[in-house]
């Protein structure tokens, strides 16, 4: 079986890169910043970019046919980590909300700076639809 492309019509057109793959059951998510459709960067700091750039990877993941429970991996890079931590509790609340209380295997990177400059935060991820 061939792989597929994943692009979700509700999230920003790609050029140059995929939002996800889908090789066999299992989805390579492409890491996701806090881009709304008008191709923006949401306002409101670590949270907000959190929620959004969250949802962009489970919108990826679903219309690949998959769940969230489904995430075997993700990445969290992030400008600030000390941020991050900061709000780790409202972070943690968003991704039950979204995501579910189980959590796959993760990390947290740190990094000068992502794609977008206006960017805090990225998230990719890997997940096997059973």
């Amino acid at each position: 079986m061939p792989n597929k492309t994943i692009n979700p019509s509700a999230l920003p057109k790609p050029s140059g890169y995929a939002h996800g793959i889908l090789a066999g059951n299992t989805v390579y998510l492409g890491g996701q910043t806090a881009l709304n459709a008008d191709m923006q960067i949401v306002p409101g700091g670590i949270v907000a970019q959190f929620e959004q750039a969250l949802s962009n990877v489970l919108t990826t993941l679903i219309e690949a046919g998959g769940q969230p429970q489904d995430l075997v991996s993700v990445t969290i890079y992030l400008t600030d980590v000390d941020d991050y931590m900061a709000n780790g509790r409202e972070i943690g609340r968003l991704w039950r909300e979204m995501a579910g209380s189980e959590y796959p295997a993760m990390a947290g990177i740190g990094v000068s700076r992502l794609w977008q400059k206006e960017a805090l935060i990225e998230i990719q991820g890997i997940a096997v639809i059973q």
